[in-house]
């Protein structure tokens, strides 16, 4: 059964996924205030004080909204946390989660107890983003409430599994919340990921394209041209393989299909905010791109995909 957060003031079964450099307030409580949850990686607050100011800004922003609007509550919004080594903000910024009793934390890169009781303190849930089946496991053993399945196709970084076949090996043992990402763009990839057995869809690209988000023009435009052949897996940009847009590559001069190897031990999310390569000129996208066929507003985003849900609900009768 899913938790009360991730149903409350939900017009879609829908998380949108936090995006790197790119999810920041507008893009959040846009997100929450159309009917899904809003999520921006905590890392995306530079400096880190900028956090208090942001959290603080959305935590009063959705009480006015539902306070002025009690016929249509916004939904709850989450923030990512990476927890891996090179992010040395982890500590701030997890005690920030706690100041403003953050609903929903999204784990990434690293499943840790601490994280998990500091999140459980205040009542909030964390939800952990998975590749596998292992990581799956050691995630609900250290204490997180859900999953996300990351199968293939998926923007930024992703896996390489089937999500027939991830969801299938996760639901064997574990009936908690699970959501799925993997190239999900449309109304109809919700209701496929919800028949195959996840709760929820995690959706991201799709939203890279609205007036909310703080991308550049030109990535919003190159996302609305492209296909599933124009997205590159490549761990080169940050040691951890993901999906890029083959175009922003030859941008920079390089060969998409000819990228070298990185070493995965030297992953630096600090360069990755602020060297030359990801996320600010290399730029993710997931598979799912060629459902997104124009930059419009988060509203009529979510509205498309409201209608899509509803029309694929109507045509298998359920």
């Amino acid at each position: 059964m899913l938790p009360a957060v991730l149903k409350d003031g939900l017009r879609l079964p829908v998380i949108g996924s936090p995006l790197f450099i790119i999810s920041h307030p507008e893009l959040t409580l846009a997100q929450c205030k159309a009917g899904v949850v809003g999520a921006f990686p905590a890392l995306n607050a530079r400096p880190e004080s900028q956090l208090d100011e942001w959290l603080a800004e959305i935590t009063e922003e959705l009480a006015a909204h539902n306070a002025a609007h009690p016929e249509r509550q916004a939904a709850p919004f989450a923030v990512n946390q990476i927890v891996h080594t090179s992010n040395r903000r982890l500590e701030h910024d997890l005690m920030m989660c706690v100041k403003y009793k953050v609903p929903i934390v999204i784990s990434s890169l690293g499943a840790v107890a601490e994280v998990n009781d500091a999140i459980h303190s205040y009542g909030g849930i964390v939800l952990h983003d998975v590749i596998n089946n292992r990581h799956a496991n050691s995630a609900i053993r250290k204490g997180a409430d859900g999953l996300i399945a990351v199968a293939t196709g998926a923007g930024g970084h992703a896996g390489t599994l089937s999500p027939f076949a991830l969801v299938e090996e996760i639901r064997e043992w574990f009936d908690g919340p699970l959501l799925l990402a993997g190239a999900i763009a449309t109304g109809g990839g919700i209701l496929a990921a919800q028949a195959m057995g996840a709760d929820m869809a995690y959706i991201g690209t799709p939203f890279i394209a609205t007036r909310e988000a703080r991308a550049a023009d030109g990535y919003k435009e190159m996302i609305v041209g492209s296909n599933a052949a124009d997205i590159v897996y490549s761990n080169y940009f940050t040691g951890v393989h993901g999906n890029y847009l083959k175009g922003s590559i030859s941008a920079m001069g390089m060969d998409p299909d000819k990228l070298p190897v990185a070493d995965p031990t030297k992953m630096d999310f600090d360069a990755a905010v602020s060297g030359p390569k990801a996320w600010k000129e290399i730029w993710g996208a997931g598979q799912g791109v060629s459902a997104v066929k124009a930059v419009g507003t988060v509203e009529e985003l979510v509205s498309r995909m409201e209608r899509e849900y509803a029309q694929a609900r109507q045509r298998l009768a359920v």
